[in-house]
């Protein structure tokens, strides 16, 4: 027997029930918004991820899949959207379509590293791109979008973090205060921070092991130049006129290179260690970098695995969709009947499941029982001959003889 590959799930039955909610959920919010949709290809060249999310960040250096396909190119499954939504951006000239351009995506990601709960090596994101704006406005719109679709969901452990790690102009001067303050504590850091000192320096900040150091380290807001300052403050007061309470968290810097001035996330307090259900920030000169126009851009990313965690952690599992009807045959005669009945509900907007098995109307009653159907319509021979149908109500056991044409108005008024 082939077993699926280590660090990927099949969802299926309630759970992907679960899963369309808080997909379906977050299209109505994001187009609520001003947002459209967005779908970018799984593969890309290799070197787009280099380029952007950085050569010496744990995912290019250790979590990417990169194979060589038969032309020779080196080529990468996406560890992340951002940077293939910015290709696409410059690839289809969006910068003459005017600004802003806004989009939202949902999709699958794939990075090499332990499966655990809510990560997992093909994992999935949903998330939403602004290009063209350098306003703090629409830093506070992206964070305040990401809060307000938690809430629709009906979660309630959220709390936003941000920060400001400054621009290409202040934050060389940040990154010599923290060279100078980890110098002192070279030996005693972990081995990963060991190479980050000399790569990156950043995400020492974000280390799970030498978290004391990090808490007492120079803090970024400290060094932001005067329009780094600027933006955040506006951030910040916009956030509270939002009425999206925060926290300024200084150790958060992101794990990716391409961030500039805000950083935030959205942690959930029923995950454990592993409790940000949302990242992202402004990356103001990735476009650029990747051979476009300069252009502004934020941006944020959810983990929908995480997000079902989160939901079932504060039980706010919605019910399983009802289903409404089922369509049995009283016996063989009338089985074609059936089929035709069942389409012309479906044209009429009803969603109706037929049996398929040849089974008796007694074991098909069970089957409507045990898939949750709320009504079964009922054919024999003395409904096909009157016009008319059998409507059982599932709950209350309640049987009676309707006139077809009456079906709809009855069905949607129970």
């Amino acid at each position: 027997m082939i077993r699926r590959i280590k660090g990927t799930e099949d969802i299926y039955g309630g759970e992907i029930a679960l899963w369309r909610f808080v997909e379906q959920r977050f299209i109505e919010v994001a187009q609520h918004y001003g947002y459209e949709e967005i779908r970018t290809p799984i593969l890309e060249h290799a070197d787009l991820f280099v380029r952007s999310v950085g050569e010496d960040t744990d995912i290019v250096r250790k979590e990417m899949y990169i194979f060589e396909d038969r032309g020779g190119r080196k080529i990468a499954l996406r560890p992340e959207g951002t940077a293939g939504i910015v290709r696409a951006y410059i690839e289809h000239g969006m910068t003459r379509l005017g600004s802003p351009q806004k989009f939202f995506y949902i999709g699958p990601m794939f990075r090499y590293e332990k499966p655990q709960a809510g990560r997992q090596r093909q994992f999935h994101q949903l998330g939403v791109e602004i290009f063209g704006s350098p306003s703090h406005t629409a830093d506070a719109e992206m964070i305040a979008l990401a809060f307000r679709y938690f809430q629709s969901l009906g979660l309630e452990k959220l709390a936003v973090h941000i920060n400001s790690i400054g621009c290409p102009k202040c934050r060389p001067t940040y990154k010599e205060a923290l060279k100078r303050y980890y110098s002192n504590h070279l030996e005693g850091l972990c081995d990963d921070c060991k190479v980050r000192y000399r790569s990156n320096i950043l995400r020492l900040l974000d280390c799970k092991i030498d978290t004391e150091l990090a808490e007492n380290a120079p803090r970024s807001v400290d060094f932001l130049c005067s329009e780094c300052k600027a933006h955040f403050n506006g951030l910040t007061e916009e956030l509270r006129k939002l009425g999206v309470e925060f926290v300024v968290d200084h150790r958060l810097v992101r794990g990716l290179d391409y961030y500039t001035r805000t950083t935030f996330e959205i942690k959930h307090g029923g995950l454990g260690a592993q409790d940000a259900i949302c990242g992202g920030g402004r990356y103001d000169n990735l476009v650029e970098e990747l051979g476009g126009r300069s252009t502004p851009a934020t941006g944020f990313a959810a983990g929908i695995e995480r997000i079902v965690l989160a939901l079932k952690a504060e039980r706010k599992v919605p019910p399983a969709e009802e289903k409404r009807l089922f369509v049995a045959a009283a016996d063989a005669s009338v089985r074609e009947r059936v089929l035709q009945i069942a389409e012309q509900l479906r044209s009429l907007g009803l969603a109706s499941e037929v049996d398929v098995m040849d089974r008796s109307l007694s074991a098909q009653m069970k089957y409507a029982a045990r898939k949750g159907y709320r009504h079964v319509i009922i054919i024999g021979e003395s409904e096909v001959e009157s016009d008319t149908l059998t409507l059982r109500d599932m709950r209350t056991g309640e049987q009676r003889r309707i006139p077809q044409e009456r079906l709809k108005e009855e069905v949607l008024g129970n």
